[in-house]
């Protein structure tokens, strides 16, 4: 599985932890050129674009809150973003939103970071109607062409 990953200049050493627990996975580091006053909506626009030109299957970004990259992710189309703070919100993003990227602090502990990055990369989408109904109106309210209301 080819996964890409970014940060801002806060967490260079937190994605360089993160890239080498992540051995299993092939790496694409799309924020090799940080510099101390780089802005994140750069780092999330690329990971984004990787994304939904199928470059990589999934995307994993980091700031120091996580939601400036995650609101930044969001406005691409196709993409949908989950900032999440531990292992049950990535769990469930996968599995309830089809989430493609995650968003992340660089201030929690790396461990925990890993721990969520591993329970998003292995959690499948769920089978279940319901949840497809939801990510297609999603999909529809991103096209336009959303009118339950």
């Amino acid at each position: 599985m080819k996964i890409a990953i970014a940060t801002d200049h806060n967490g260079v050493n937190e994605k360089q932890a993160i890239i080498k627990a992540l051995k299993d996975y092939e790496i694409v580091d799309m924020s090799t050129d940080n510099t101390p006053i780089d802005d994140y909506p750069d780092f999330a626009y690329r990971v984004s674009q990787a994304v939904i030109n199928k470059e990589v299957e999934f995307g994993i970004l980091m700031c120091g809150t996580g939601i400036g990259m995650s609101i930044t992710a969001n406005k691409i189309k196709g993409i949908r973003c989950a900032h999440c703070s531990n292992v049950e919100q990535a769990h469930l993003a996968r599995e309830h939103n089809d989430a493609n990227i995650i968003a992340l602090s660089y201030k929690q502990d790396k461990n925990e970071l890993i721990e969520m990055i591993k329970e998003f990369l292995s959690t499948p989408h769920s089978e279940d109607e319901r949840h497809h109904r939801r990510v297609n109106k999603i999909i529809s309210i991103e096209d336009g062409t959303y009118n339950e209301l």
